[in-house]
């Protein structure tokens, strides 16, 4: 009996020292890793919410960006650090569900060893043309692919990146055949597009709204489900046509998978909080960015159904990184 006592207060001390721990979260410095370079729109988004996060908890939120291996190494990091919610990953769809679904030898589960806090937010991508090709909407491209199979050609970032894995879903589902053409990064890839070598691209709204601007290049679908208020005159591709056709990039916040729920559940909130204010709405709004913020388990559905999601069109496209 009197082990048994022990133990329960054990537990009772165990127990009110984690909610302590998670009343008076947090006593010292974040870090917040992005598994891109700075600069980019990962990194401005990421950037914005460590701002709000540091000023609502009188502690520095440190960004570090940690790019690399498609980004294995910013993940792998955040991994080895201890499971006391302070330290973060800014994550994004890239990794969190098109990369497991490619490459399921990952050294890492995504889904078992990390912890969802919030999704942050959804960046609705623009498919846009060269000014040359005579096509002015989704359905102009896809007669014109059809006429032409195999001759018109499409521009990513790289295999199987965001880039390439969309233009994919959209050729399954209209039945044409486009050429991929890879490139080593954003700017090479939109170079050759604006020059006229590539015909077809889709890409973020940061990258080519202001050449959609000038005239030099066409925006002629958004891939998210709805319109975007950054591009409102800009139909999305299931209003061509493609019903159900849904292609966005998106960011979100996690942690090592044994941090405490309790301390989960209070970064989870004061994220909300940042990502709903006025002022950080109209500032992500200005990047394309739309505020997406849930729970942790919204977030853990929302990745695994982009994951199962992607490994249709991979079987689909019989797509193999070599």
């Amino acid at each position: 009996m009197k082990k048994i006592v022990l133990c329960g207060i054990a537990v009772l001390l165990a127990a009110s020292a984690s909610w302590a721990g998670a009343q008076n979260f947090p006593t010292k410095s974040l870090r917040m890793i992005i598994h891109f370079p700075p600069g980019g729109p990962t990194d401005f988004v990421g950037r914005a919410l460590a701002q709000k996060l540091s000023e609502a908890w009188k502690q520095q939120v440190i960004v570090e960006n940690r790019p690399g291996a498609g980004g294995v190494i910013g993940i792998e990091a955040v991994l080895r650090s201890p499971a006391d919610g302070y330290t973060l990953l800014f994550g994004t769809g890239g990794s969190l569900a098109l990369a497991p679904a490619l490459t399921p030898k990952l050294p890492y589960n995504v889904f078992t060893d990390l912890a969802p806090i919030t999704l942050a937010v959804i960046n609705p991508q623009i498919l846009v043309v060269h000014p040359s090709l005579p096509v002015r909407t989704v359905n102009d491209l896809i007669k014109l692919a059809k006429s032409k199979p195999g001759q018109i050609n499409y521009g990513s970032v790289g295999p199987g990146s965001p880039q390439h894995m969309g233009m994919e879903l959209l050729k399954s589902m209209a039945g044409v055949n486009l050429v991929h053409i890879p490139y080593k990064g954003t700017a090479p890839a939109m170079t050759e597009l604006i020059a006229g070598q590539i015909s077809a691209m889709f890409n973020s709204m940061p990258s080519v709204l202001p050449h959609i601007a000038t005239g030099r290049l066409r925006g002629i679908a958004v891939g998210s489900a709805k319109r975007s208020p950054a591009a409102p005159d800009i139909p999305t591709v299931a209003e061509a046509g493609l019903k159900g056709f849904q292609y966005v990039t998106w960011y979100a916040l996690l942690a090592p998978a044994a941090t405490p729920k309790d301390i989960i559940t209070k970064i989870n909130a004061e994220s909300v909080k940042a990502l709903s204010q006025p002022e950080m709405v109209q500032r992500l709004s200005s990047q394309g960015a739309e505020p997406a913020p849930g729970t942790p388990e919204e977030l853990a559905k929302f990745m695994r159904e982009e994951f199962e999601d992607w490994k249709k069109v991979i079987k689909t496209a019989n797509i193999k990184l070599e």
